[in-house]
């Protein structure tokens, strides 16, 4: 009891000794409580992290056995053939991990071969391309000549990461597939709208656009084309092959660059701006062909064939 007469309830030293305890344990109790909290969500973190990982390796594992595409069909050669009328050479697709059929030009027909491989970005393809598209088209339209055209993405790491020449190449290779006799005017238009080198190249969309002005009626799988990248992997192989070499039905060993442009087998090394320069090249490779005492078709100003006598150098 306290001086006063009240009763003193401070706790004793025991009393207080078993406060402390009961405090202590729970904050023990509350601290396993926090630490148990902290376990659940930390495995449960490493467990999406686990699923997501898992799902990115079966994304691969599933792409990886996806059996490979064919190429597109009417592109047996890595390229498309055009003859008389512009229309294109029907064939199958290169078999999925195939290898190219070459195409066999015969010239004791009297039909000149012409051959190039270009790529959509390449701006020396586009001047080729701009000084004697219509120089050729009225050879092969009149069947005086064929023209194989061989799209390859050998600049896509030039267009501001967009890939255009690889999108430009399916883009090409599905139209070959779906309508290989507009493949000539699609073509034409890509190079109409070349966009420069190292800026971000056509859209999907304006590629599509220039599918339809082209004449493509099939312009609806085509489009679906274009969004799935159907030929990519064909484009990659095609280049590859090239690349590697040899080119088919010449002396050239592998490709080195675009425009490679071949007449008869032989390497046009002329000016890409002088359409004289090359229809004399034309000329003189299809004369090359023949004997001297043997009349051939030499080709017209508009396409025709002309018999007249030509003479090897």
């Amino acid at each position: 009891m306290s001086n006063d007469g009240h009763i003193d309830h401070r706790p004793g030293k025991n009393e207080r000794r078993a406060v402390a305890r009961d405090k202590a344990r729970q904050l023990r109790e509350q601290q396993r409580k926090r630490d148990r909290r902290n376990r659940i969500l930390i495995q449960g973190g490493i467990g999406v992290g686990i699923l997501a990982v898992l799902a990115i390796v079966a994304v691969i594992i599933v792409t990886s056995i996806r059996p490979p595409e064919p190429g597109p069909k009417n592109m047996a050669s890595d390229g498309i053939l055009i003859g008389k009328d512009l229309k294109a050479v029907h064939t199958g697709s290169i078999a999925p991990r195939g290898k190219p059929t070459a195409s066999t030009p015969d010239p004791a027909a009297g039909t000149v071969s012409i051959v190039t491989y270009v790529d959509y970005l390449c701006p020396f393809c586009g001047q080729f391309e701009a000084t004697n598209a219509e120089q050729i088209g009225k050879l092969v339209s009149g069947g005086a000549a064929t023209v194989e055209i061989h799209p390859l993405p050998f600049l896509s790491s030039h267009s501001a990461g967009t890939k255009y020449s690889l999108r430009a190449t399916n883009a090409a290779a599905c139209v070959a597939n779906y309508e290989p006799d507009s493949f000539w005017a699609f073509n034409r238009e890509l190079f109409a709208h070349q966009p420069s080198e190292e800026g971000p190249g056509l859209t999907d969309d304006q590629i599509k656009g220039y599918v339809k002005s082209s004449g493509v009626t099939a312009y609806a799988k085509v489009d679906s084309c274009i969004d799935d990248a159907r030929f990519d992997t064909w484009a990659q192989d095609a280049l590859d092959r090239a690349l590697a070499g040899p080119i088919p039905n010449s002396d050239v060993k592998k490709l080195k660059g675009t425009p490679l442009v071949l007449v008869n087998g032989q390497e046009y090394k002329g000016s890409l701006k002088d359409a004289s320069e090359f229809r004399a090249f034309v000329v003189k490779a299809q004369g090359d062909a023949y004997s001297t005492a043997t009349p051939t078709p030499t080709p017209g100003a508009t396409g025709s064939a002309t018999p007249t006598p030509t003479s090897t150098k």
